[in-house]
C-alpha cells in the first residue's frame, strides 16, 4: 500500500507565505517580536503555515489541492491569526489525520518561540526547551502564561455612567494594576529629577551630544560631535540646532526654516541672534566616521584620535536640547542650567541609591560584568573605552532602570501579602521584568532621536552596538518610550496571547 505524503512534500504556496511573513516586520501591536527581542525568531505566518502543511495529507484532486493551498495563505495572514473558525477549520483538519487524536510535538531548540506558539494555536500539545535563560523567560510569557492564567473571566466594569459585564483576562488586569503601581512608585522617588517648565510642558526627552577637546594646540574648544543637527524634519516643520563660535566656545541656536531663509527662535547667548546662511545644511554635523572637525578652528581630529580620546576618558558630554511634548505635538528649546543641575541632582542620588541596593542585594545594581572584547558585535565599545555594560548609561539613566527594577521586584512580596498564588505572582511580574527591558532598549546612550517620526530611536534594536555621537534621554515618565509605553505594548501581546483557544490533551 502506497503511503500517503503530506501536504508540503508536494507542494506549497511558497510566495504568498513568504510575501506574508516578509509584512510580518511591520506588524507592531500584539505581534510576539515586541513582548522581548530574539534574534533568531521565525516568522509566525510560515511557522504556521509549514506546521499545518507537514500534518495534513495531500488531496486527492487537483482541485482539492489548490483550495487547501489557497486556505494556507489565508491561514498564514496575522489578521487572520485569531480568526475562530479559520482556526478551528485547521485544529479539525489536523485532528481528522491523526484519527481525532491530538499531537504531541517537542521543540528542543525554542529561541523566541514562533514554532511553539503556532503548534499551540493549531491545537498540538505543545512542549518547548530551551537553555539559554531569556529565551526561557520569552517562552513562558508567550506559552506558558497565556495559557495558564490567561483566560477571560466577566469582571464588574464601571465606565463612567455605565455599569456592565465585560470579558477581561485577569493576567492583563494584573499586568496593568501592578505596572502602574511601579509607575507610581517610582515617580514618586524619581519623577523629580525630571521636572516640567514653568508653563507645564512635560520634557519628553534630552539631546546630548559626546564632546572631545579638540587637538589644535592653539585651539583645544571642546567639540560636540553630533551627526547632524535637525531636530524636526517635516514637510510643514523644519526645526534644526544651529551651531556658531562665541568667544572659543561652541554654542548653538534652534532655528526654524521659512521657505529659503532660517529663523532664529532661540539662542544660547542672551540678545545675540547668529546669522544663519541661506545654505546652511543640517544634515552634515561635526562627525562622520569618527572623524570629527572642530567648529571652532576647522581644525580635523582622525579616527584614531577620536577613539584614544574616548579611551584615555578625555571624552564628556554636553546636554544640547530638552524635547517637550505639548498638545499640539513636540516643542524644542535649548537645555538650560536648570536642565544640567537637576541631571547632577540625580547623579548625586544615583551613588546614594546604588549603595542602598547593593547592601539589600548583594551585587552592583548597575550591570558591571565585562563586555566581552573578542565580541564581533559590541566590541565598538571597546573601542570608545566602555568596557562595561553599565557604560551604556548616563547616570540618571542608570538611576531610572534601578529604580524600576527595584520597584518590579517589591511587586512580588506586594503581591504575595495580598494573598496571591505565588506562581501566578511570579507569572505577573515575569511582564512587568519585560517592561523593564523595553525600557532599556530605549533609555541608553545609543538612542537617537528620529527627526521626521519626532521621537526617540531604541539604541538596542539591532543585532550590532553601533557608536552614536549624539543621543536621546528619554523621559520614563512622559515620552514616546516611558514605562507606561513599555507596559502598554507588553498588554497588547497578552491581548493576543490570552485568545488562543486552549488545547486539549490526553490525560
Amino acid at each position: 500500500m502506497k503511503e500517503q505524503k503530506s501536504f508540503i512534500e508536494v507542494t506549497f504556496p511558497i510566495k504568498e507565505v513568504s510575501e506574508e511573513s516578509a509584512r510580518e516586520k511591520n506588524i507592531r501591536h500584539g505581534h510576539i517580536s515586541t513582548l522581548h527581542i530574539w534574534w533568531a525568531r521565525r516568522p509566525l505566518a510560515s511557522s504556521r503555515a509549514t506546521t499545518y502543511a507537514a500534518l495534513i495529507p495531500y488531496p486527492s484532486t487537483e482541485k482539492e489541492a489548490k483550495e487547501k493551498a489557497k486556505f494556507i495563505v489565508e491561514l498564514s495572514k496575522w489578521e487572520n491569526s485569531l480568526k475562530e473558525d479559520l482556526i478551528q477549520k485547521a485544529r479539525e483538519d489536523i485532528l481528522k489525520t491523526n484519527g481525532g487524536k491530538p499531537l504531541r510535538v517537542l521543540d528542543p531548540f525554542s529561541g523566541g518561540g514562533s514554532i511553539p506558539l503556532e503548534c499551540l494555536r493549531l491545537g498540538l500539545e505543545t512542549h518547548a526547551v530551551e537553555y539559554n535563560p531569556v529565551a526561557v523567560l520569552i517562552l513562558k510569557c508567550t506559552l506558558e502564561y497565556p495559557q495558564r492564567y490567561g483566560r477571560q473571566n466577566k469582571v464588574k466594569k464601571d465606565e463612567g455612567l455605565f455599569n456592565f459585564e465585560k470579558e477581561e483576562s485577569p493576567l492583563i488586569a494584573d499586568v496593568r494594576k501592578w505596572g502602574e503601581w511601579v509607575l507610581e512608585k517610582a515617580r514618586e522617588e524619581i519623577g523629580k529629577f525630571y521636572p516640567a517648565d514653568e508653563d507645564g510642558s512635560v520634557p519628553a526627552g534630552y539631546i546630548w551630544a559626546r564632546t572631545i577637546p579638540c587637538q589644535n594646540p592653539s585651539c583645544g574648544a571642546e567639540t560636540p560631535l553630533m551627526r547632524q543637527f535637525w531636530l524636526a524634519r517635516k514637510e510643514n516643520k523644519m526645526i534644526s540646532l544651529y551651531p556658531f563660535v562665541h568667544e572659543g566656545r561652541v554654542e548653538f541656536a534652534i532655528v526654524k526654516k521659512n521657505g529659503d531663509e532660517w529663523q532664529v527662535v532661540e539662542s544660547s547667548i542672551p540678545g545675540f541672534s547668529p546669522k544663519v546662511p541661506f545654505n546652511f545644511e543640517p544634515e552634515k554635523g561635526t562627525v562622520s566616521r569618527a572623524i570629527a572637525v572642530c567648529p571652532v578652528c576647522g581644525g580635523m581630529v582622525d579616527d584614531k584620535q577620536v577613539r584614544r580620546l574616548f579611551q584615555e576618558g578625555k571624552a564628556g558630554q554636553r546636554m544640547v536640547a530638552v524635547v517637550l511634548s505639548r498638545p499640539q505635538g513636540k516643542a524644542y528649546r535649548l537645555a538650560t542650567k536648570r536642565d544640567v543641575e537637576f541631571y547632577r541632582k540625580a547623579e548625586e542620588y544615583l551613588e546614594e541609591k546604588r549603595e542602598k541596593l547593593w547592601e539589600e542585594w548583594g551585587i552592583d545594581p548597575v550591570p558591571d560584568e565585562e563586555i566581552d572584547p573578542n565580541s564581533l558585535k559590541p566590541r565598538t565599545m571597546w573601542l570608545y573605552g566602555m568596557s562595561r555594560w553599565g557604560d551604556l548609561f548616563n547616570s540618571r539613566q542608570k538611576l531610572a532602570l534601578i529604580t524600576f527594577t527595584e520597584k518590579v521586584r517589591l511587586v512580588y512580596n506586594k503581591m504575595i501579602e495580598e494573598g496571591y498564588d505565588k506562581d501566578y505572582a511570579k507569572a505577573v511580574v515575569s511582564y512587568l521584568g519585560l517592561g523593564v527591558n523595553r525600557l532599556a532598549i530605549y533609555a541608553t546612550t545609543f538612542g537617537y532621536w528620529h527627526n521626521t517620526r519626532e521621537l526617540v530611536n531604541p539604541g538596542m534594536g539591532r543585532q550590532a552596538l553601533a557608536m552614536t555621537w549624539d543621543y536621546s534621554e528619554v523621559n520614563p515618565f512622559g515620552g514616546n518610550a516611558d514605562w507606561e509605553s513599555a507596559i502598554s505594548w507588553i498588554i497588547y501581546v497578552l491581548s493576543h496571547l490570552t485568545q488562543i483557544p486552549p488545547v486539549e490533551t490526553e490525560e
